[in-house]
């Protein structure tokens, strides 16, 4: 899978996606994360990309054309790649098939796992970071297919949104994980989190793991995390529970365990 990262601060974005498992699988070629810089498109001897807003306000505002030109180099090469893989697949190249770009924006969807399972079936994703101000409106309209956000605050630019959706995103695709099976179990599949875990020594601060994790059955150590998990959601994710799909055994654990934590 294909990550463009359009950014003013590639070595930002960079520094933090070739390090830990996205970096491991970049070099494996399981990935392709690139960090484009939207300054090299600037129309000036500065290299500037903002200018004030109309209307007046406070701060600068990002200028359509440097983007609208950098998005345009992104979408070549994208365009260049798909024709590749259908030649060597002996396809058609699918010419029509619009590039997917994602704004970095409070004014977004609020992103979630499903929207992480979503893009990982991408053969590649465009993440535009804004800055200042934000981007004028026009460029946004021409490139723009989803406005996401990661949550309901304010950060200084979208570089580290996009990093934490590239990861997230990255983690779903096949081969980038070494146990595929770890990223069925994390936190928020069937939107429940993930159940307690222990590693050595077997009791640490006089606190023992529990028994059944020792006890080598399989099935009723599968059975007790699905209760911790459905427990440890109704104590700190309540909103979760109402979507995730329980027994009615365990639905009426889930509410007496979120009432019990109310009233504590």
């Amino acid at each position: 899978m294909d990550f463009y990262i359009m950014t003013l601060f590639p070595e930002m974005v960079m520094g933090g996606l070739n390090t830990s498992i996205t970096g491991r699988a970049v070099s494996k070629g399981l990935l392709s994360i690139e960090a484009v810089n939207i300054r090299d498109y600037a129309f000036n001897k500065h290299s500037s990309v903002d200018d004030y807003p109309y209307g007046g306000g406070a701060g600068m505002l990002m200028q359509a054309e440097p983007v609208y030109q950098c998005f345009k180099a992104v979408e070549e090469k994208i365009r260049s790649k798909r024709a590749k893989r259908a030649q060597e697949n002996g396809q058609e190249p699918d010419g029509g098939k619009r590039v997917r770009v994602v704004y970095l924006s409070p004014q977004g969807r609020t992103f979630s796992q499903s929207m992480a399972e979503e893009y990982a079936k991408e053969e590649e994703v465009v993440l535009l970071c804004g800055h200042y101000e934000g981007i004028d409106e026009r460029v946004l309209e021409e490139i723009v297919t989803d406005y996401v956000s990661i949550g309901d605050f304010v950060v200084t630019g979208g570089e580290l949104p996009a990093m934490i959706m590239t990861d997230a995103v990255a983690r779903l695709v096949p081969g980038v994980l070494h146990n595929d099976i770890s990223s069925q179990s994390e936190s928020f599949q069937e939107n429940l989190l993930e159940y307690p875990q222990y590693s050595r020594p077997e009791v640490w601060h006089e606190k023992r793991v529990p028994d059944v994790l020792l006890s080598g059955h399989h099935a009723n150590v599968e059975k007790w995390r699905r209760r911790q998990s459905i427990l440890c959601t109704a104590r700190r994710r309540p909103d979760l529970i109402e979507k995730a799909s329980l027994t009615e055994e365990e639905a009426e654990l889930a509410k007496k365990t979120a009432k019990e934590n109310k009233e504590e």
